[in-house]
C-alpha cells in the first residue's frame, strides 16, 4: 500500500477516534440546580434610576456550590451579570465550546449571547459574588 494512503487512513482513523472519545467525554447538562446556596447582599429598584430598566432591580448576591454541586444550563437572555470568584474552583461549560475552569480572583461577564452550565469542582465550597439585573 503506498505510503500517503496509509498516513491518511491512519489520520482520519485517529480524527474519528478522537471525535468519539470527545463526544462520549461530554457531560449532559444538568437541568436542576444542586448543593447550591444564594444570599442576597445589596438590592436597588431601578425603577427611577433609568427607563430602560423600569420595574427590574439591580442586585448583588454572594453564591455558594458545594463541591460536586451545579448550576443547571441557563442563558443570560436580558438578564446581565458579572462574577467574581472568591475561594473554590468552578468549571463553566459554555454552550459549544470547551470547559472553562475558574479559580478565586477570576469571574466572567455574561451577556445576553451567554449559555452555559457550572459545576463545583474544588475540595472547598465554591463561593462568588454575582451582580445582575434579573429578569421581571
Amino acid at each position: 500500500m503506498h505510503p500517503f494512503l496509509v498516513r491518511t487512513m491512519f489520520g482520519f482513523a485517529f480524527l474519528l477516534v478522537f471525535g468519539f472519545g470527545y463526544a462520549a467525554g461530554q457531560r449532559q447538562a444538568p437541568t436542576a440546580d444542586s448543593g447550591r446556596q444564594d444570599e442576597l447582599l445589596r438590592s436597588l429598584d431601578l425603577t427611577n434610576e433609568m427607563s430602560s430598566t423600569a420595574g427590574r432591580p439591580l442586585r448583588m448576591r454572594k453564591v455558594t456550590v458545594q463541591p460536586g454541586g451545579v448550576l443547571a444550563l441557563h442563558d443570560h437572555v436580558d438578564r446581565p451579570a458579572i462574577t467574581y470568584l472568591l475561594q473554590g474552583q468552578m468549571t463553566y461549560h459554555p454552550a459549544g465550546m470547551p470547559p472553562v475552569v475558574v479559580n478565586p480572583g477570576g469571574g466572567f461577564a455574561e451577556g445576553r449571547t451567554t449559555t452555559h452550565w457550572a459545576e463545583s469542582t474544588g475540595n472547598v465550597p465554591a463561593v462568588w459574588i454575582a451582580v445582575d439585573i434579573p429578569r421581571p
